[in-house]
């Protein structure tokens, strides 16, 4: 199974590289015409594939395709999740790699709170920003979110003393998206760590809030 992952692999990595310009929509075209491909094939053999491309710097299309098949998606469990995460390493590799794989994953009991909850004790900050944007598909409506503001909040106070940039930011981003369900809860969440809290997220979260804008001065 291996070899053929490889060379299954090879082929989208080149179908890849001979794009022009290869954009978002067009990454996550050629996934999801390679997901129905492999529509009839084990599952197995589509997350080897992903993580095949994962090795080539093609982590884009890893993450599109698995989001893209089902059942494969559905077949993680934590050690084939982390393994598809690669070496985060910036924003783009933390965010499509949660959004497709990680949150989805976490929302639907593969992977567990305490899985989350180590990412958010990792010495790398992209790993802490992991677990930050993996709330979002507990969240964000279109990406089957429902409002499960119990373990938003768990992960954002284990955060809510980081200085990292780019946990700040992700902090920020998942706070405001719970504000759709449960803005008292969020609220109080503000009220209770006011001093503790970095004062980008104060200001994001304090506009979203009040005004429904993240930064109302830009409009």
């Amino acid at each position: 199974m291996k070899s053929r992952a490889l060379h299954l692999a090879r082929n989208i990595e080149q179908e890849i590289r001979s794009m022009k310009n290869a954009r978002t929509l067009e990454l996550r075209r050629l996934s999801r015409t390679a997901a129905k491909k492999l529509y009839g094939e084990p599952a197995e053999l589509v997350v080897a594939v992903a993580r095949e491309l994962v090795s080539l710097r093609c982590r884009h299309v890893a993450c599109e395709l698995i989001a893209a098949h089902k059942r494969a998606l559905e077949s993680l469990q934590i050690e084939q999740v982390e393994a598809l995460a690669g070496e985060l390493d910036g924003w783009h590799s933390v965010d499509i790699f949660c959004v497709c794989i990680a949150g989805p994953c976490w929302r639907e009991g593969q992977i567990s709170d305490q899985d989350v909850a180590r990412w958010a004790r990792h010495e790398s900050p992209w790993w802490r920003r992991a677990a930050l944007v993996a709330t979002t598909a507990l969240t964000v409506r279109t990406r089957g979110g429902y409002g499960d503001s119990d373990r938003t909040l768990v992960v954002a106070h284990m955060l809510v003393d980081d200085r990292h940039d780019t946990v700040i930011k992700s902090l920020s981003w998942a706070l405001r998206e719970l504000i759709a369900w449960e803005p008292d809860r969020v609220e109080a969440f503000l009220e209770d760590n006011w001093d503790r809290l970095a004062a980008r997220v104060r200001r994001e979260v304090r506009n979203k809030l009040d005004t429904g804008l993240k930064n109302p001065a830009a409009r």
